[in-house]
């Protein structure tokens, strides 16, 4: 056991239960809202780790309520949970053996501790999401106009219904946005200045790594935020005979590591380390699309750099970028 905790839970929640196994193969189920968590909370302790996975909403509100009671717990990425079961070749797919297989996995893993969000963290993180929602749905009203124009004809009652819904769209998105910007220069302006300062980093990515790193205090490297990000290459090699290419290992927030990769195509004309840096491994032979993976971990780490340093991107300043 790699881990100092005498009594260890998996827990697999859903909308309306959750199913808990300790590490003693003993198994329960309690009701997902607030009756369930105080009942689950009187069989725990100061030895006690709580483990679940990050299930979208379904995981917040208990994480937050053991959190805030005293209790450690910790709120692991699904995919490590899967890819441990897919090692023990475990085919039983159930809740309660979804729970046991987050117990084990919390045995032989240094799992890190859920810190609660405070009030303005927790709307941050609702408003990005909500954000994310409406952009998707943008793209997709706007494929469907394209589609119906391609007809020749198209009908000018959906014409117009999709324009409108646009219109509405973009109204929503722009609030939203306001709303972000003034919840994170409450508490990070600075921030929010030094990290557009650097060339590739626009104001969407700049807030969200502040919201979801909170204002950097959550990592104390940069090799640690590129894990988190899941920007950190993996390299597939065995024996003689394996000689895989190294690539992402996509462990770890997909939607941080969407961000920068948007960036790194402008990164490339700006940002005078990471043009170096793409055009170096691009002369090699290797291919785009991982030169651009790269620039996204250099960009990762001038962010860090320059947050935790509080200067401001200097082309110049070689080593104050390299962490």
């Amino acid at each position: 056991m790699m881990n100092k905790y005498k009594k260890i839970y998996g827990v697999d929640i859903s909308k309306d239960s959750f199913d808990v196994v300790d590490n003693e193969g003993n198994h329960d189920q309690y009701g997902n809202q607030a009756k369930g968590f105080s009942k689950f909370k009187k069989i725990l302790d100061s030895e006690s780790l709580v483990v679940m996975e990050a299930t979208g909403y379904y995981h917040y509100s208990l994480a937050q309520f053991l959190s805030s009671s005293g209790i450690s717990c910790s709120v692991v990425n699904p995919l490590s949970v899967k890819r441990f079961i897919q090692m023990k070749l475990d085919k039983v797919k159930t809740d309660k053996a979804d729970a046991a297989a987050i117990c084990a996995y919390a045995q032989f893993t240094d799992v890190s501790i859920y810190n609660p969000l405070n009030d303005t963290q927790a709307e941050c993180l609702q408003l990005y999401s909500l954000l994310e929602h409406y952009e998707k749905k943008r793209t997709a009203i706007k494929n469907k106009l394209h589609g119906e124009e391609t007809l020749g004809k198209p009908s000018k009652a959906v014409y117009h219904s999709l324009n409108r819904v646009l219109k509405v769209l973009k109204v929503e998105i722009t609030l939203m946005e306001q709303r972000l910007v003034e919840l994170v220069k409450q508490e990070h302006s600075l921030q929010v200045k030094l990290l557009k300062s650097i060339p590739g980093i626009g104001i969407k990515t700049a807030l969200f790594l502040i919201v979801v790193t909170d204002g950097f205090s959550k990592f104390e490297t940069a090799s640690q935020l590129c894990s988190y990000a899941g920007i950190t290459p993996t390299e597939r090699r065995s024996g003689t005979s394996i000689r895989g290419r190294s690539r992402i290992s996509k462990v770890g927030n997909k939607r941080l590591r969407h961000l920068l990769f948007m960036c790194s195509f402008s990164a490339c004309k700006y940002n005078q380390a990471c043009r170096c840096q793409y055009e170096r491994i691009v002369t090699k032979g290797k291919s785009e699309k991982l030169a651009l993976l790269a620039v996204s971990n250099k960009l990762l780490r001038q962010s860090f750099a320059i947050a935790k340093s509080g200067i401001p991107y200097d082309a110049t300043y070689r080593s104050a970028l390299k962490n």
